[in-house]
């Protein structure tokens, strides 16, 4: 098993999650963050600590196939990210929480500044 970043984190990107990743398994994207499925040790503590509900284990989501591989393909992608910049979170995020097909409409492959 492994938590991964799904959907709703995409234009919302609180990185509340980043602050209690005991072992800083987060990248950054320009509007989303991924876990790198390989470094997470299940821990589960950054799923209760998202708050738009984006973290979910593997096993409790139906795509988990498809959100393995985007959390491991940009997680080998951008850089890594250890450290919440509430200067950073979109001011518009609460208004982008629950948007439907935010992957396929808004998601942006370039990186994040990461730390």
């Amino acid at each position: 098993m492994t938590y991964l970043v799904t959907d709703n984190c995409i234009k919302c990107k609180h990185m509340d999650c980043v602050e209690v990743c005991p072992v800083d398994c987060f990248y950054e994207g320009e509007n989303f963050l991924v876990i790198n499925p390989d470094e997470c040790i299940d821990c589960g503590v950054c799923e209760a600590e998202c708050p738009a509900g984006a973290i979910f284990a593997d096993n409790a989501i139906a795509d988990a196939d498809h959100w393995t591989e985007i959390n491991l393909k940009y997680s080998l992608l951008w850089p890594n990210i250890t450290t919440m910049r509430p200067e950073d979170v979109p001011v518009d995020a609460k208004e982008w929480d629950g948007v439907p097909n935010k992957y396929e409409e808004h998601f942006s492959e370039a990186p994040g500044k990461g730390d």
